[in-house]
């Protein structure tokens, strides 16, 4: 480890219990082990995954320090890392990327099978690095941002350009990359396509700009909020629908904006399980695409089963498809550019 590594006392927001109100804790956070680095927390932000966490999702382990999205600066690394150093601004991701496995070989999947995505709260020792009151914390993914430091392996960090505005990147490190690449990566849209998003938070609006980057020519938004009209437009969309105001469902209601047919491409982003049904019964019969990218509390959902019957492809995605080695610089630098 770094010469002079010690345990850090610091403040973190830890969730005791499902139902419990999260608090900010002094915690104790270990140096770093061989292969991992002890990150100072610089900026973090809020994914709708922290609050399911808190929820018990997708395992109901406490006390937990949140947090999954945000930028930070190296403060300490293991001795068996080389590709970081002291003061690197880093990014954390919560899926690795080895570049050997058959997923990572594949162009089918970003799901390294050598770091996969973890969800026991542990690093990969299954230990942790946390403590608070002598009680071991766990860790929300491969890392905890909202602690003021935290540790985490080094094939789950990647290295940011500090040019990059850093409160902006803490959104991309999660929820916007996830919906933009939902639609560059996973889905691919061609240029001229259709495409619906349901859910305009940071994914739904990262789908938006994909679509736009990708070329889609109608581009229709949907959110019960009708503040999001202004955001969406802000990305590219083209349309807006607020189901509220209508007495019918939001399938109906696409397919009036598309000639009846429906749209080539269609995003959920809430996890909500009614509209998973209502986004594949939106989507082109045969032909349309439904991508799950929201994540929800629910384990299980009932799907209509007869849109399926009749062509209608419907799959999930983790990190809108994107690999955390080479396509998130890819991400950053489009963002940069922007």
């Amino acid at each position: 480890m770094s010469k002079g590594a010690q345990i850090i006392t610091c403040k973190a927001v830890v969730c005791w219990g499902i139902g419990e109100p999260v608090k900010v804790e002094e915690i104790q956070v270990d140096p770093p082990k061989s292969s991992e680095v002890r990150v100072k927390i610089l900026y973090a932000s809020v994914c709708h995954t922290d609050i399911l966490y808190t929820k018990g999702f997708p395992i109901p382990l406490f006390p937990r320090v949140l947090g999954h999205e945000g930028v930070g600066m190296v403060e300490s690394l293991g001795d068996e890392v080389t590709d970081l150093k002291e003061g690197d601004i880093v990014i954390p991701t919560f899926l690795g990327e080895c570049q050997e496995c058959e997923n990572c070989l594949s162009r089918k999947t970003n799901l390294c099978l050598k770091y996969p995505v973890p969800t026991g709260g542990l690093m990969p020792d299954d230990t942790s690095r946390m403590t608070v009151k002598g009680k071991k914390l766990y860790h929300t993914f491969t890392c905890s941002t909202w602690s003021e430091y935290m540790v985490v392996d080094t094939n789950y960090v990647v290295k940011l350009d500090p040019s990059i505005s850093l409160p902006h990147a803490s959104f991309i490190s999660c929820g916007f990359s996830t919906g933009l690449g939902g639609a560059w990566k996973e889905a691919q849209v061609e240029k001229g396509s259709t495409v619906v998003v349901l859910g305009l938070g940071a994914v739904g609006l990262g789908a938006i700009e994909g679509a736009r980057i990708q070329g889609a020519a109608k581009i229709i938004g949907i959110d019960t909020n009708d503040r999001k009209r202004i955001k969406g437009k802000a990305f590219g969309m083209t349309d807006f629908i607020n189901p509220n105001e209508y007495d019918k469902s939001i399938s109906e209601l696409v397919k009036e904006l598309t000639g009846g047919l429906g749209v080539d491409y269609c995003f959920e982003c809430t996890g909500v399980p009614p509209l998973v049904n209502e986004a594949l019964q939106a989507t082109k019969m045969g032909k349309g695409e439904t991508i799950v990218i929201g994540a929800g509390s629910d384990p299980t959902i009932q799907i209509n089963l007869l849109p399926l019957l009749f062509g209608g492809n419907l799959r999930g995605s983790i990190f809108g498809g994107l690999k955390a080695k080479t396509d998130f610089p890819i991400v950053v630098e489009k963002c940069k550019n922007k």
